[in-house]
Formats: C-alpha cells, sequence, structure tokens
C-alpha cells in the first residue's frame, strides 16, 4: 500500500509539472524611484498548464502581476491575478508588455545588482530566482501608472 501512495505521489501533476525560469532581469531605476519592473520567460515543460500566481523580494514591500494596455493614445499598467503559461508552451514578462511590477522599492536597483526573488506558482510551487540589473533592451517604455 505504501508503494502505491509513494507512486501517486511522485506521479501526482504537480510533481509532473515543470517550469523553467529564463533570463530573469530588471532596468536599474533612477535614484529616489518607488517602482521596477522585472521581466523573464516562462517555459512550461510540462503537458499541464501552470499559473503564476505571484511574486515576492526582499527588495520591495511587494511585487504585483501587472499588464499593459493601451487606453486611447496612453499607455496604462494593470495589476492582473497572475499569469497563465500553457502546457508545453511559453509565457514571456517583456517590456511593453505583461511583467512584475516591484512596488516600494527599498533602494534603487543599480546596474549589476542582483535581485533575489521567489515565484509562486499554482502547481509547482515556489521557486526562488535572482533577476539581474542591467541596462536592459532599449529604453523603457513610456508608461502612464
Amino acid at each position: 500500500m505504501r508503494k502505491w501512495i509513494l507512486l501517486l505521489c511522485l506521479f501526482s501533476p504537480a510533481a509532473l509539472a515543470q517550469v523553467e525560469v529564463e533570463g530573469p532581469w530588471s532596468r536599474a531605476t533612477a535614484p529616489g524611484a518607488r517602482v521596477a519592473a522585472g521581466y523573464m520567460v516562462l517555459r512550461n515543460k510540462s503537458g499541464a498548464p501552470d499559473r503564476l500566481l505571484g511574486a515576492s523580494s526582499p527588495a520591495a514591500r511587494k511585487v504585483e502581476t501587472h499588464v499593459t494596455v493601451r487606453d486611447g493614445d496612453i499607455m496604462r499598467m494593470r495589476e492582473v491575478k497572475g499569469y497563465e503559461i500553457p502546457a508545453g508552451g511559453t509565457f514571456e514578462l517583456k517590456p511593453g508588455g505583461p511583467h512584475l511590477m516591484f512596488v516600494d522599492v527599498r533602494q534603487p536597483f543599480k546596474e549589476g545588482d542582483v535581485i533575489p526573488v521567489t515565484l509562486r506558482f499554482e502547481s509547482v510551487g515556489e521557486k526562488k530566482v535572482e533577476f539581474r540589473v542591467g541596462r536592459g533592451a532599449g529604453p523603457a517604455p513610456a508608461h502612464k501608472h
């Protein structure tokens, strides 16, 4: 009986779920900035969808999941309740699109810094990652928050 329970645990959907985090990064912030954004690619290697529910970091009071939406001629950011990661697929957090928002950063993000972040997934559970702070891939898009 114990062998069956162990096998069921090993082959449960949570055990089979596998999300890889690729290239987590953030841009350096200006002195006095209260927010920063984080980007990465989430790659789901399992046959079942998963969901990024949220994140936390000692570098900020809270970390929110955001999307960028067009409101007439203005781009605005909106908090959402997470991101779906399709089975066998990817979900990209990128400038001008979905991203993590570090709210009330404790100190400016400087180029070369490493920001510890704990990601919370529906199936996989928690994953600890490090966001590298750099110049990023081009200028920050203009947003109205």
